[in-house]
């Protein structure tokens, strides 16, 4: 078991990760001995510049890849030793996914949606429980609508519900924002952050956006495969800076005009 800085328990924690990609001669780093945690009842999101890792380091952390060497352990347990029906089988209870493409199912409603990953896992949905989640994303009342007929914020609603409703360790989000509109996407980004609020939940978030961003706790960056700051209670000026000295764009008018939409009122 491993004890954050503040005190929490960490639902992942990643030890000396590396992944590398090709054979030898030809061999790319995307990790280079990475080595973080995350705790429980906490909201953290990961940027830097594209190819600095940030995905490989979702992939490996969600028991999605295997590394190359370290280790990454998941409510203190070793993922490396398991099998992929080991594997499998901890993703669906422990593990919740959120991605810029909602990837809902059309033909289903959206309670089908939601409770998909329990039956997939062998349980019978409980009512009361599928109810108070459908609620927590505000869409009881759209139980029964496929995803074709709901907007594009209310699907990533589905999807977050779909996550939650295992009530996992830890929830993974690569870019959950990416497809919406600025109001839509810091709704869906408030719903997140009162998630950990109010139920605890683990959130870890892959995000360019400053201001998607500063609704975490943290930020971690990554250049080059390997971590090279942190930032606490970030706001998304902050956070733009920080992006702008790791070369993540060409000027920082583009971080300038992120960090005017303004984050969240904690």
């Amino acid at each position: 078991m491993y004890i954050t800085d503040s005190g929490n328990i960490e639902a992942v924690r990643l030890a000396d990760v590396r992944k590398v990609y090709g054979k030898r001669g030809n061999e790319v780093v995307a990790l280079d001995g990475v080595t973080t945690g995350f705790g429980r009842g906490t909201f953290t999101a990961v940027m830097g510049p594209s190819g600095s890792g940030k995905s490989t380091l979702l992939q490996c952390a969600a028991g999605l890849d295997r590394p190359s060497s370290g280790s990454v352990l998941l409510e203190g347990q070793e993922l490396s030793k398991m099998n992929e029906t080991q594997l499998t089988k901890l993703r669906r209870k422990r593990i919740g996914f959120i991605f810029q493409a909602f990837n809902l199912l059309p033909a289903l409603t959206v309670r089908q949606n939601v409770t998909l990953p329990l039956q997939l896992a062998g349980h019978r949905p409980g009512k009361a429980r599928v109810a108070e989640v459908l609620r927590q994303v505000g869409l009881e009342e759209r139980s029964k609508h496929r995803p074709a007929e709901l907007s594009g914020g209310q699907q990533q609603r589905v999807a977050i519900a779909r996550a939650l409703i295992t009530e996992p360790a830890v929830i993974f989000a690569d870019e959950p924002t990416g497809a919406l509109d600025t109001r839509t996407a810091r709704d869906v980004l408030s719903l997140l952050r009162h998630s950990v609020q109010a139920t605890q939940q683990t959130i870890v978030m892959v995000t360019h956006d400053p201001v998607a961003a500063s609704y975490a706790d943290r930020v971690l960056f990554l250049a080059d495969g390997r971590l090279v700051g942190e930032l606490y209670s970030p706001t998304a000026d902050a956070v733009a800076e920080r992006m702008t000295h790791l070369g993540a764009w060409a000027d920082d008018g583009t971080s300038h005009a992120a960090a005017a939409v303004g984050g969240p009122h904690r």
